[in-house]
């Protein structure tokens, strides 16, 4: 390039010109599970772009204390971790990340769930962030945490992963670089320590890392990358205009379902076929002008059959053309599909060119399996007579040849004495035009009547000798023959545009219809407009009355609406079996065939919402498979626009909840604060009378002692208050130091021992001394809350305890007492927020004490569960990490 010539400007500069950001690109490294080499290949490629002069900052890498992965981090910039959350934990700082802007950024384990206080829940989304910034993104993902594939390996492994990534984030990614090893090099490298250190290793081993569970996860991530890679491919043919051409890259069926060559015998070989291939299968059905005039009966049965291959996996799709053999090609063609099925009944003597010969013929590219199929008994669906009277059937065709009759008369009339002197030949064109009007009119065969018809009268009234149908001149015969095909070309033609253009407008009005009822089911605003709406358009587009039901409260199915729609009441019994079975039922269908209204749920993602029922003025019009689907699809929208609603619901439920926690949360703050004062002034007041009085020898010093002992309660209370409105709004903070455990529960029965009036308490304690890390003053009010529970609760006499133990890496802790125990269905409701054991009830509390158990246990990262002891009494199990002490020095010395 010369110095004088213009440089080409730098892309993206001019985008950041323009004002529009480039996006980032991701590349994700994937396997099959941990221990892969994921990590250890992203390093190798940070080092390789740090090489090359790219700026790459280290975001999250997890090394998991391996010696050979920390040391690819030499030489690489890592982004300092912020504390986040209560318990301060170390996660990825976005702003940082954000604000130093590199070239690329290292993202280990993208299904990572961030700690609370976090801009984003999951790392991937801290990613998108990222993404949208600009800035590249390598990162890091096993199979089992993308979401379609959670439940497939939750069956294999018996593991459920809750972290996962959804799959189009997965699939938007720029490139996916798949990490594999067989399991037998995974197994010896876990045994080796080079996956997991110390014993969980060996756990792993026996667990999660089965030879048979690796087994399948490593095909799950073979064939998730395999489909990638076909998508890829699919769209490099294409953009290659290679469409009209198919890649046999992988083993795709196509399966043909028709009039002659659909049978559930076909669908089924089809089906082993590809479960042996472990491929994908396609089932088409093409709706050609021949199959629109089949029987309904027919076309009942092979929409079944598609039905029936829908159900054994495979991906179905209804084509239109007027040619089976173009239509089944291109689709082929368009989705990359080698193998293409068909079926063969024992040939007619009389036909030669069958569908697969000519198949054969215009895909060449193409494998073609013919599988044999038997004729039908005379009972099969495909073979039911059309019920239909003889004048329903024919009623048009009749009226076409009648047409075709006057019309060839009034021509002929025309041409006899009307223009007497024209030539006959010329009036040849006059009848081909009565042929053309007839076939446009009424269709093809009245044509054919129409050009036969008219050839006889032409021969008889202008061709010598008039009034018989001989001919003296041979050249005749030649203009009959080419009267007789130009006529019936005309009207086969003339007859298949007619045809197209009926089945256009029934489209049309199909889409029509599709569009208003969507549209109105968008915006309606409530139950009852939505079943509004299902009525009307349902009435105007298949004459049919509908009715919308609804599960209610008392899980009864009631109709939505005040004025009934339907003339017959659908029985309670069948709308609650295809409520709970989500099945269809009524007419049409196989269950209950006999009644007249049919029944169809309407499902999202595998729930019932509620029930459509349709009550047809005809049966036989709501039976047509057009009208079937079209039914199908309404279905699916009112079930979106239920889904929308009770979504709606649900949202403005949380919303007015979340408000009602705020105000409360406010009221408990201002309350406790504005109560305390005068609370601990009036406790010190009643102390100072209690003591005096007792010292006089005064006979109301019981009375005094009484007045303390319940401003003590009322002051525990506001204390509940106080810390409730803390916890809630996040001030309440945990400071952990070493505790003994005899030290807290002797503080707490310290404290409560003016309400325990000498109650004895069943301690049951290690020997030794047990240390945990924790915040001994909120310990204390755990203690406190529980005993004081008990008192209200037990009984006057009831027992109490304590009983505390160690199990391996944990502390037991029981709080426990033989009262009336806690009421069934209750053990889980009582830790909640105002939920008292007995509602109407004397015991004074507002029921805080023990959601804010709950709470305090739950920042020391332990659990807390409630139960009934089998001897009697309500029992309060606590569970607490146990940690290592700290070792004194000196102190093990001198122990020794």
């Amino acid at each position: 390039m010369s110095d004088d010539e213009p440089q080409r400007p730098d892309p993206d500069a001019l985008l950041l010109q323009a004002g529009i950001k480039k996006r980032g690109k991701l590349k994700i490294y994937f396997g099959a599970c941990a221990g892969v080499g994921k990590t250890w290949s992203m390093l190798q490629e940070a080092r390789r772009l740090r090489a090359q002069g790219l700026e790459v900052l280290v975001g999250v890498v997890e090394t998991h204390g391996r010696v050979e992965t920390e040391a690819l981090l030499d030489g690489l910039t890592l982004l300092p971790r912020r504390p986040t959350g209560r318990h301060k934990h170390q996660e990825f700082d976005l702003d940082a990340a954000l604000a130093r802007r590199p070239a690329v950024i290292l993202m280990d384990e993208l299904a990572h769930t961030n700690a609370r206080g976090s801009r984003h829940p999951k790392r991937w989304q801290d990613v998108e962030e990222l993404l949208d910034a600009g800035i590249d993104v390598l990162t890091t993902i096993n199979v089992q945490h993308l979401e379609s594939l959670n439940d497939v390996v939750s069956g294999v492994t018996g593991i459920r992963v809750r972290e996962t990534v959804p799959d189009p984030f997965f699939d938007s990614a720029d490139e996916v670089v798949l990490v594999d090893l067989p399991p037998d090099d995974l197994r010896q490298r876990l045994k080796e320590g080079k996956v997991y250190i110390g014993d969980r290793a060996e756990r792993a081993i026996e667990n999660f890392f089965r030879k048979g569970n690796l087994f399948a996860l490593r095909e799950l991530a073979l064939r998730r990358t395999a489909d990638r890679v076909d998508d890829q491919m699919r769209v490099w043919r294409d953009a290659l205009g290679g469409e009209d051409k198919v890649w046999h890259t992988r083993d795709a069926i196509l399966l043909c379902i028709g009039n002659n060559s659909g049978s559930e015998k076909l669908v089924r070989t089809a089906a082993r076929l590809a479960a042996k291939l472990g491929s994908v299968w396609h089932a088409v059905y093409v709706e050609t002008p021949s199959l629109h005039r089949l029987a309904e009966s027919r076309r009942r049965s092979i929409l079944r059959t598609l039905q029936l291959a829908q159900e054994l996996g495979a991906e179905t799709a209804t084509l239109s053309d007027p040619s089976e053999v173009n239509a089944v090609l291109r689709y082929a063609r368009e989705h990359n599909l080698g193998k293409i099925i068909t079926g063969r009944r024992p040939a007619k003597r009389w036909r030669r060119d069958s569908f697969a010969d000519r198949l054969g013929q215009l895909g060449p590219d193409l494998d073609l399996m013919i599988v044999a199929l038997d004729e039908p008994p005379a009972d099969a669906p495909g073979r039911l007579a059309d019920s239909r009277s003889f004048t329903d059937k024919w009623r048009v065709q009749l009226r076409g040849c009648l047409v075709a009759v006057v019309l060839c008369a009034l021509i002929t009339i025309g041409g006899r004495w009307l223009l007497p002197g024209v030539d006959p030949t010329n009036l040849v064109m006059i009848y081909l035009l009565g042929v053309a009007i007839v076939a446009l009119r009424y269709g093809r065969w009245p044509s054919v009547v129409a050009t036969i018809l008219n050839i006889v009268i032409f021969d008889m009234v202008f061709i010598a000798p008039t009034g018989t149908v001989a001919v003296s001149d041979v050249q005749y015969l030649f203009t009959f023959g080419v009267m007789l095909a130009v006529g019936i070309i005309i009207g086969n033609l003339t007859a298949g545009v007619r045809y197209q253009a009926r089945v256009a407008r029934y489209r049309e009005q199909r889409v029509r219809h599709l569009y208003e009822i969507s549209k109105a089911l968008s915006g309606a605003r409530g139950m009852d407009e939505i079943a509004h709406t299902c009525q009307r358009i349902i009435d105007s587009t298949l004459q049919a009355r509908s009715e919308l039901l609804l599960p209610q409260e008392n899980g009864e199915l009631e109709a939505i609406g005040t004025v009934p729609n339907l003339t017959a009441i659908p029985d309670r019994a069948i709308t609650r079996w295809s409520f709970d079975k989500g099945q269809p039922a009524g007419a049409g269908t196989d269950t209950l065939p006999g009644v007249p209204y049919q029944i169809l749920p309407l499902k999202t993602a595998g729930k019932t919402l509620g029930l459509l029922v349709i009550e047809p003025a005809n049966l036989r019009h709501l039976m047509i498979p057009e009208q079937q689907r079209m039914l199908e699809t309404f279905t699916v929208l009112i079930a979106g626009a239920l889904e929308r609603m009770l979504l709606t619901r649900s949202e403005e439920h949380a919303r007015l909840a979340a408000e009602r926690e705020e105000l409360r949360n406010a009221l408990l703050s201002a309350l406790s604060h504005d109560l305390r004062t005068p609370l601990t002034v009036l406790f010190g007041q009643s102390e100072i009378l209690t003591l005096d009085l007792a010292a006089e020898g005064s006979r109301y010093a019981p009375q005094a002692s009484q007045i303390r002992q319940q401003t003590l309660s009322t002051i525990r209370l506001v204390n509940n208050m106080l810390d409730m409105a803390r916890i809630q709004s996040g001030g309440l903070n945990l400071r952990a130091e070493w505790v003994a455990l005899e030290e807290v529960v002797g503080s707490a029965l310290k404290i409560m021992e003016p309400s325990l009036s000498k109650r004895q308490i069943r301690l049951d304690l290690p020997d030794h001394l047990v240390l945990i890390k924790a915040d001994g003053t909120l310990l204390e009010r755990v203690f406190t809350n529980l005993l004081e529970n008990a008192l209200k609760y037990a009984g006057d006499h009831a027992q109490l305890g304590i009983r505390a133990y160690e199990q391996r890496d944990r502390l037991e802790i029981e709080v426990w007492d033989n009262g009336p125990g806690i009421p069934e269905g209750q053990e889980l409701k009582i830790f909640e927020k105002f939920a008292r054991g007995n509602k109407e009830s004397a015991v004074p509390g507002v029921g805080l004490g023990l959601a804010i158990c709950k709470a305090i246990i739950e920042m020391h990262e332990g659990h807390i569960r409630a139960g009934n002891r089998p001897e009697g009494g309500a029992c309060f199990y606590i569970t607490l990490p146990i940690t290592q002490p700290p070792i004194v020095p000196g102190y093990a010395e001198e122990a020794q």
